[in-house]
């Protein structure tokens, strides 16, 4: 059965209404009357949604997008593609915030366990819990949630609207799972935090305005999450942690990461939204990743590390920003036999 979403969506909207609101123009002479259903990204935008282009590096999916509608900023107006419409603003980003709040009005604020604020019970009578799960006293279970045979669902956990968790999974003492599809055999420690919405905001002089976070958190099988570690949803897209994937305490997973099978990520390390990581990539301790970039399959990164660009599968990365490993070893070495040294001592007259 397919998942019904986190969201309910408004719409229709005409373009005229799209463009008063998030405070764009339509292109003169290109409002045919057309209504938009949806917001999507450029590169899976259909005819009926309207989408954005707020970053150079995507103007090859602009160029092949099938967009109804597209936010541009006037220099790249003549590269919209025929058959899409152009709506123009100086701040496409921020007019894509917008769209957002007027598509799914009720996202600025996460439905985690339902109700309407006069208590209830703590597992909701719509949630459905197969024989064999045990949800232990304390836990809250919201509505339309469903737990599979095996699972367990540990005290003052809380597991929100619509969460799909899968069989012979455990949800420890204190973690919250909000937004999120999670497989069989999972394991999420105490106090871990999956599916809030991702650090997204248009940044502005007018002031930072919040960008609504509709994706979800999918959890594939037999991944182990760490304490106190957060995993926030995707802002359109969905954040993906492949199959088997190992991460440890206190590690950071921004929006619309896409994380591979069988990784090692280990404590503290931060992975800033959309980036994308191969299969079998290790990460250790305090290392990061900027956004938007992608590590190939196999490649690791050493601990306190930081990579700014993409790294080819099987590498091996160290130091900040991150280069390859032998590369950066012979610069540590260089720097350790520089400071070894000792001073020369001054002759006359020198000083």
């Amino acid at each position: 059965m397919e998942h019904p979403g986190f969201f309910e969506r408004a719409g229709p909207f005409t373009l005229t209404e799209i463009a008063n609101a998030v405070a764009a123009e339509v292109a003169a002479g290109t409002d045919d009357g057309r209504r938009l259903a949806t917001v999507s990204p450029l590169g899976e935008a259909g005819p009926d949604a309207v989408s954005f282009l707020d970053n150079r590096k995507y103007l090859p999916q602009l160029a092949e997008t099938r967009a109804g509608a597209c936010l541009v900023a006037p220099q790249f107006m003549a590269r919209v593609p025929t058959g899409t419409i152009p709506l123009v603003t100086k701040a496409p980003y921020r007019s894509f915030a917008k769209a957002l709040a007027l598509f799914y009005p009720d996202a600025m604020w996460s439905k985690a366990a339902g109700g309407g604020g006069r208590g209830g019970p703590l597992v909701d009578p719509t949630a459905v819990i197969e024989d064999g799960a045990i949800v232990e006293p304390g836990a809250i279970v919201g509505p339309e949630v469903r737990i599979g045979t095996g699972s367990r669902i540990a005290a003052g956990a809380v597991i929100g609207y619509r969460v799909h968790i899968g069989r012979r999974s455990y949800v420890g003492s204190n973690a919250t799972v909000i937004h999120a599809l999670v497989g069989d055999g999972v394991i999420i420690h105490p106090g871990v935090r999956i599916g809030q919405d991702g650090f997204g905001f248009a940044m502005g002089r007018d002031g930072h305005l919040k960008v609504p976070q509709v994706g979800r958190v999918i959890i594939q099988n037999d991944v182990e999450i760490g304490a106190n570690t957060t995993i926030d949803r995707g802002a359109l897209k969905d954040t993906l942690i492949g199959e088997g994937t190992k991460i440890d305490n206190l590690v950071q997973i921004g929006h619309n990461v896409v994380m591979g099978r069988h990784c090692v990520i280990v404590g503290q390390v931060g992975i800033s939204g959309s980036s994308e990581l191969g299969d079998y990539v290790v990460m250790g301790g305090q290392s990061g990743l900027v956004g938007h970039i992608k590590v190939g399959h196999g490649a690791q990164i050493a601990g306190g590390s930081h990579a700014k660009d993409d790294v080819p599968a099987g590498a091996i990365m160290g130091g900040t920003p991150a280069r390859p490993f032998k590369e950066w070893a012979r610069e540590i070495a260089a720097i350790r036999r520089l400071a070894a040294r000792k001073p020369t001592e001054p002759s006359d007259g020198e000083y």
